[in-house]
Order: C-alpha cells, then structure tokens, then sequence
C-alpha cells in the first residue's frame, strides 16, 4: 500500500486535473461496489482512490503536497508541524477536496442514487495525530496547562494533571486531522514525557538531592535554604554532622500512585574550599584528637 496519491490514481505529478478526473473515472468504473458487490479488496482500492482524488483535486491542497508542506492524510510534514511527532498517512484520510466533484462523477457514472451514497459513503473520521509533549519534573508533580502547536499551527492549551507520569496519554478531543467529506475531526494523543531534572531524583513517590554544605555549617550547625517543587524551605543541619546525612522533608516529594505526596529526602554533602584555607590546614594539623580518628575503622572489625 502506498500513501502517494499520484501512484494510488497511476498519474505521474505532471498530470492535468483533466487526466487526474479521467484516471480516477477510469478506476471508479472498474473498482465501484456496483460494477463488484461484496469485494472486499476492489471496495478499499476503490475509496483510497477517491480519497487521492480529493486531495488531488484540490489545487490549493495538491500544491501543498507537491512542495511537501502537508502528509497524504492533510497533516502538515515535520517541517511544517512546528510541534510534537505526527503518525498518520494513507489510507487514514486525505485533506478535504473534491467531493462534490466525487458524487458528480458517480452520478454521471452509475446513477444519482449512486452519487448520493458516494457523498454519504466519503464522510469519514479524520485521523488522529500523535504527539509527544517534554514536561519538566516539578511540573508534572505540580500539574499545570502548557500551549502547544496542533496540526494546522493552531495553538491550543492542554491542561497536565498532577502527579503524570511518562508514558501517559492524554486525548485532545477534534484537534486531529480534518474529516473527510464532512465527517468529524480525529483527535490528537499526546504522549507526556517526563524530563530528568537538575537536582532532583525520582524514587518512587519520593524525590531525593544532595544538598551541599560548608565544613562551617557541618560543624557548628546551621540553617540552609532547600528547594522544593513547593518553593525554598529552611533546613536545619544540627552541629558535627557527617557528608551524606539524609533528612526527610515531610510532603515535598513526588506524587505516589494513591495520590499522594512523598517526602523529599535530602542528603548533605560537605565541600571544602576550592583553594586550601592556610588556618584549616594549621588547625588540622596540629589537633592530635582529629588525627587520632579512622572513619573506616568499622572496616576492619
């Protein structure tokens, strides 16, 4: 099966809108349900060479496949799209044209009754198209609406609900591909991908991050800002605290499948100075009692 009209009709592209109305006669003849009842086969053939007629026969709409600003189904094509990655393709539906030229034809062919079940038979759903749509992490816990571009450049607004995940889909209802010969519009999915964040880690409904700290502040204790997907909070580190305690910010977290909130867990790790403090290093030194401790003694016992 192609998706081009041209080899569906057996014109080639330079062919007149005469030729194109004279091959798709030539095939209506030979493929109608009339001329053969109860084929299955001559029946698809026959309405994907109407559907290629009604594209064809549409000099603005043939343009545009022409220079390739639009798919066979009347999708616009990667370059066009501005937004997302689209399925589609032939047989789902071509862009709307021609149908009254269609009935016109079968009618002159085979009868006016036969016209009038061509204008019914051609109403088809238009495709749905398919897109993937990148949520940052804080937003698809928190939920929100994003504006997209939909097939034809429209703009629309999708609501993300809280706590999505990837690999959801969420169904815009009419925003796909035109109908055929009146029919109703397809619908656009959209895929949510969720994206890695900077410093925050999915584990299951919790979210985990490092959260450095000075030889200070672990020492002698502090107070330090932490970002949540809520806003900063202030985390209080108690003094003598170790490189890789891990506090629990209660309801910070991710979104667990009942709904609710996790907790953010917190890890402090201690950074030195970029360059050696000359008073550290004297200190360090000449203190027996921290040169006389081995962290890795429970190693070896």
């Amino acid at each position: 099966m192609t998706n081009d009209p041209y080899k569906v009709l057996g014109v080639p592209k330079s062919a007149s809108q005469a030729d194109i109305r004279k091959a798709y006669r030539k095939l209506a003849k030979q493929l109608h349900p009339d001329i053969r009842p109860n084929d299955k086969k001559a029946e698809e053939k026959f309405k994907n060479a109407s559907a290629a007629f009604a594209l064809l026969n549409n000099e603005e709409e043939r343009a545009k496949f022409d220079r390739g600003e639009i798919n066979a189904d009347g999708s616009p094509t990667g370059a066009y799209a501005n937004y997302g990655d689209r399925s589609g393709g032939f047989p789902g539906g071509f862009a709307p044209g021609g149908h009254e030229d269609i009935a016109d034809i079968l009618s002159e062919l085979f009868g006016r009754q036969a016209g009038m079940r061509g204008r019914r038979s051609f109403a088809r759903r238009g495709e749905d198209l398919h897109y993937t749509l990148n949520v940052d992490l804080v937003e698809s816990i928190k939920g929100g609406t994003k504006h997209v571009r939909v097939a034809g450049g429209k703009q629309i607004k999708i609501q993300i609900p809280a706590g999505v995940k990837s690999g959801k889909s969420l169904r815009l209802k009419a925003q796909g591909s035109p109908g055929i010969g009146g029919g109703p519009p397809g619908d656009a999915i959209v895929e949510i991908r969720v994206t890695p964040h900077k410093f925050y880690v999915e584990d299951g409904a919790n979210l985990r991050m490092d959260v450095p700290i000075t030889l200070k502040e672990a020492v002698l204790g502090a107070k330090v800002k932490v970002p949540t997907p809520d806003g900063s909070v202030s985390l209080s580190i108690p003094a003598n605290t170790s490189s890789g305690k891990v506090f629990r910010i209660k309801g910070k977290g991710g979104v667990g499948a009942n709904g609710r909130r996790g907790d953010l867990l917190a890890r402090t790790l201690i950074m030195l100075p970029s360059s050696p403090d000359k008073n550290l290093v004297k200190i360090l030194k000449s203190d027996k009692t921290l040169s006389s401790q081995d962290p890795r003694s429970t190693f070896y016992s």
